[in-house]
């Protein structure tokens, strides 16, 4: 008697509810790319960007062979720095690739680490 009486209220609400799970793939089929999207042009960066990324060229390319890599971070801090002047323009860039040479040392850092060839580094893209 109480199954009949509980059914008897509950079947009205159950065809009209919701349903409770909508599938993912749905909602992710309008993040297709175009043409024009991908073949889009780099913007154009400033003279002071420019001048910078050709020293960070050089450093990277001459002087940083010579000694060996020595950065305990992924991306390498002058690849931190480059990547951050092209992202936030030369002043903030600088800053923050400043900031990322303050902590360059071998010191435990909170840091997500990723490891390469078998050794551990610390991972800290530019945000």
């Amino acid at each position: 008697m109480r199954f009949k009486l509980l059914a008897l209220f509950l079947v009205p609400i159950l065809a009209h509810a919701l349903p409770g799970f909508y599938a993912p793939w749905g909602k992710d089929t309008d993040l297709s790319y175009t043409t024009a999207e991908i073949e889009k042009e780099p913007p154009e960066h400033s003279l002071s960007v420019r001048i910078a990324q050709h020293i960070i060229h050089f450093h990277q390319n001459v002087l940083s062979p010579v000694d060996g890599p020595r950065s305990h971070f992924r991306p390498s801090s002058s690849n931190y720095m480059k990547l951050a002047m092209e992202k936030h323009g030369f002043i903030e860039g600088f800053l923050m690739g400043c900031d990322r040479l303050m902590r360059e040392n071998g010191d435990e850092w909170v840091y997500r680490k990723i490891e390469e060839n078998g050794k551990l580094f610390k991972y800290d893209p530019p945000r």
